[in-house]
């Protein structure tokens, strides 16, 4: 049995769920990562909001960006003993519309463009002939509305197969009146994690370097607030479908 991290973005699955994912590599139990949006796009023009975001990031362009953030993934999700799965979707701040404009020039947390109607489709297709029929799948929850994980969320549910959902780190912290509505039908259930986990999932969230600063604004502040998180159950909430 395998248990395959559904993650938006080069970072996603880690935070929500790293320490989670430490205890079961630890036990044995296969666990991959799979990222959808991290492909490279084409070279030439990025959006004002992309130039904005490798300006936080502290990279001079688009390709760095992927290149970089997907050795940042792959290291992190070493740490925590699981399998980093590269797609190549491209982020939404990288993405045009028919006409070629900007999608999200501005707002990446606007409902998905209506030009988008395929893309949760698209990612379903390409996840169903990966998968082995005894595989677990784990989706984000799409807490905060960030629109790459609403539409990972569509993809896995187009796929017709149980899902588990965690709740996406740190928009829960930001957003926790979120929790309720994304929420509504489904069973909880806390996985314990222990202190060992806990460090191993705070090391592997530092290992996102580009983007502490965007997330949580520090590495000491990062700290504080996983386990803060951690600590409220000494584990992790997942969901799934009553």
């Amino acid at each position: 049995m395998r248990y395959i991290y559904l993650s938006p973005h080069l970072d996603d699955a880690v935070l929500s769920a790293g320490g989670l994912i430490y205890e079961q590599s630890k036990s044995g139990i296969p666990v991959e990562v799979w990222t959808f949006m991290c492909g490279f796009p084409p070279e030439g023009e990025v959006s004002p909001l992309a130039q904005a975001l490798h300006f936080q990031w502290e990279f001079s362009s688009a390709k760095e960006a992927v290149e970089k953030r997907r050795a940042e993934n792959v290291k992190a999700t070493a740490i925590v003993g699981a399998k980093a799965v590269h797609f190549d979707f491209l982020d939404c701040i990288y993405r045009r519309s028919q006409n070629g404009d900007w999608l999200y020039a501005e707002n990446i947390f606007d409902p998905p463009h209506a030009d988008e109607e395929g893309l949760p489709g698209g990612i379903a297709k390409a996840i169903a002939p990966r998968l082995e029929p005894d595989d677990v799948l784990v989706c984000q929850l799409a807490i905060g509305s960030h629109v790459d994980h609403i539409i990972v969320r569509k993809a896995a549910e187009l796929l017709g197969r149980p899902l588990l959902y965690d709740a996406d780190i740190p928009y829960l912290l930001n957003h926790p009146e979120e929790l309720s509505p994304k929420t509504a039908g489904m069973k909880e259930k806390v996985h314990v994690v222990s202190e060992a986990a806990l460090r191993s999932w705070q090391e592997a969230i530092a290992a996102y370097k580009s983007q502490i600063a965007v997330l949580f604004e520090n590495p000491g502040l990062m700290q504080a607030k996983v386990r803060a998180y951690w600590s409220e159950y000494r584990g992790i909430r997942f969901w799934k479908s009553k």
